[in-house]
């Protein structure tokens, strides 16, 4: 999934435009005029087209005949796309969309985890072993606590042997990314991570379905506890989730 943050002009024309559609400074229904947007931003035409194509793929905006390029529904926006989870967080939604987060996890991860302890191979299990050591270097180091906590839990998913379940990590890593770096920053208060992971490894090693269930659903518990912490001592999400 490609994000656009950084990637030169055209980059740039896709953030301002995305972010504006998302953050509601252009209203459901507007008209987005390109020869408007070459002047207010001066740069091509061709520019302006191209980020227009790019954010109607992620569903913020359509083009009709006679109409021109409008801003569409929410109900239409991919809401799963990464651009879009990271406008939405940088727009003042960070806890709505990591509540949403929260709330998907709860309903997948346990059930991925109950797989991978009937289906885990020694090379799942080492890659899981590999992750969690590396939350364990990471200490305070807040972007390799978010990195080590990505792996692991991508490679959770893909022990359960399951190519869908695999691939919705693609979906919630920009979010979960985005929560790691509330928990692990400078406001966030979680403690040592090690732990809880360490209990559904030992768990889905030993292959006792109920207990990885168990230790995921404890997991997630608090985790959703260290989230309304740093909500509450102030956490605020800095731009690209890092």
């Amino acid at each position: 999934m490609v994000s656009y943050a950084g990637r030169g002009v055209h980059g740039d024309v896709v953030e301002s435009l995305g972010s504006r559609v998302v953050g509601g400074q252009v209203a459901v229904g507007a008209t987005l005029d390109p020869r408007t947007l070459v002047d207010e931003m001066g740069v091509s035409l061709t520019v302006i087209r191209e980020a227009l194509k790019v954010i109607a793929g992620k569903g913020l905006v359509a083009s009709r005949q006679k109409r021109g390029t409008f801003v569409r529904p929410r109900t239409d926006w991919n809401v799963l796309d990464g651009d879009v989870i990271r406008w939405r967080i940088e727009g003042g939604e960070a806890e709505v969309v990591l509540r949403d987060l929260a709330e998907m996890r709860s309903i997948v991860e346990p059930a991925a985890v109950r797989r991978a302890a009937e289906r885990r191979t020694q090379e799942q299990l080492a890659d899981l072993e590999s992750a969690l050591d590396a939350m364990a270097r990471a200490g305070s180091d807040a972007a390799e606590a978010v990195a080590a906590d990505s792996a692991f839990h991508h490679a959770l998913l893909v022990a359960s042997g399951n190519e869908m379940l695999a691939r919705l990590h693609e979906l919630m890593a920009p979010a979960l990314r985005a929560r790691d770096s509330i928990v692990h920053g400078p406001h966030g208060c979680a403690d040592d991570p090690v732990p809880s992971h360490r209990a559904v490894l030992d768990a889905i090693r030993d292959g006792d379905a109920d207990r990885s269930g168990a230790a995921m659903a404890q997991l997630l518990a608090k985790a959703e506890r260290d989230l309304d912490a740093a909500v509450r001592g102030g956490a605020a999400v800095r731009r690209g989730g890092s």
